[in-house]
């Protein structure tokens, strides 16, 4: 936490004490200011923007949590303000099924505190919501594939209004739709009422775990141009930076979950990610809208003619 406390002591010596003392308080208030200021400037996570993971989950870190009753949380059960807006948690999550967007969050989040004290693996099976009680365990079934899984909720968020759940890395990959960003889904909470009906199910899931293979919802662009495009090519500029580890990450994990083929430069210390050749226009115009979806809003596309 920022924060300095400044206590003066006071050496009068024939100098008047309440100029001393209104000077001293006016010094104080200044440089708390000062500190505060910067510590508002200051975000406790590395990346400015979520980015994607180099590699899949394992095997052992595709089971699913066993979901069971738990005391709620010391932390984040209260109610709370994002953005101006405020929330109430829910007294209890029983009874509580829903729909709606879930998106999943990465690189920018993992190793760090969720809302309820506990620390984010990106390649465990947990979730983030606005409103439920701290730890829930829910059911959350893509009603696209009619794929679910298990998450325990142990953190707040997702803060876009049209979004109803952030599920980990790993959920969304077990649930297929990590290259389209976010899916709607069905939602239904775990609780003691109905933790039955549930706990057969996971075992029969567990048991028969195993690693999926790589099911990329974005088709492959076309790394040779067709005779009708060979003067045109489409590039999709991804990021811009001076951390060169960045910018090989970003690469790596761009072509490893979208499988598309990527161009990595530097000039002057700068490192520039980007996608294509791509001779598809309307596939770029979709694959960009993706990579806007991963983390990345500021992407946008670029036209090379040879």
């Amino acid at each position: 936490m920022c924060l300095f406390l400044f206590r003066p002591t006071l050496l009068l010596y024939g100098v008047n004490k309440d100029i001393l003392v209104n000077l001293f308080k006016l010094l104080s208030i200044i440089l708390v200011l000062n500190l505060l200021a910067a510590c508002g400037n200051t975000s406790r996570y590395s990346q400015t923007h979520d980015s994607i993971p180099t590699r899949l989950p394992t095997s052992s870190e595709l089971v699913e949590p066993a979901p069971k009753v738990e005391s709620p949380s010391r932390g984040g059960n209260k109610p709370y303000q994002v953005f101006g807006k405020n929330y109430k948690v829910m007294n209890s999550a029983q009874g509580y099924v829903a729909e709606g967007v879930a998106s999943w969050y990465g690189n920018k989040f993992h190793g760090h505190l969720t809302s309820n004290g506990e620390t984010y693996d990106m390649y465990a099976f947990s979730a983030a919501h606005k409103s439920l009680p701290l730890p829930t365990y829910l059911q959350v079934t893509n009603l696209a594939n009619n794929k679910s899984v298990i998450v325990r909720v142990n953190d707040r968020g997702p803060f876009h209004q049209d979004r109803l759940i952030d599920l980990s890395y790993s959920a969304a990959y077990k649930l297929g739709y990590l290259a389209q960003g976010t899916a709607k889904v069905k939602i239904e909470a775990i609780t003691a009422a109905n933790l039955a009906k549930f706990s057969p199910q996971l075992i029969k899931k567990n048991q028969i775990a195993k690693t999926p293979k790589p099911t990329p919802s974005v088709q492959k662009p076309q790394t040779s141009l067709p005779a009708s495009s060979a003067k045109f090519a489409q590039f999709i500029h991804v990021l811009v930076t001076r951390d060169k580890m960045l910018a090989d990450n970003t690469a790596k994990g761009l072509k490893f979950l979208l499988q598309v083929p990527i161009k990595l430069t530097e000039t002057n210390e700068l490192y520039r990610v980007q996608i294509g050749p791509i001779a598809n226009a309307k596939q770029a115009k979709l694959l960009l809208a993706n990579i806007q979806k991963q983390g990345y809003p500021e992407a946008y596309s670029l036209n090379s003619f040879k």
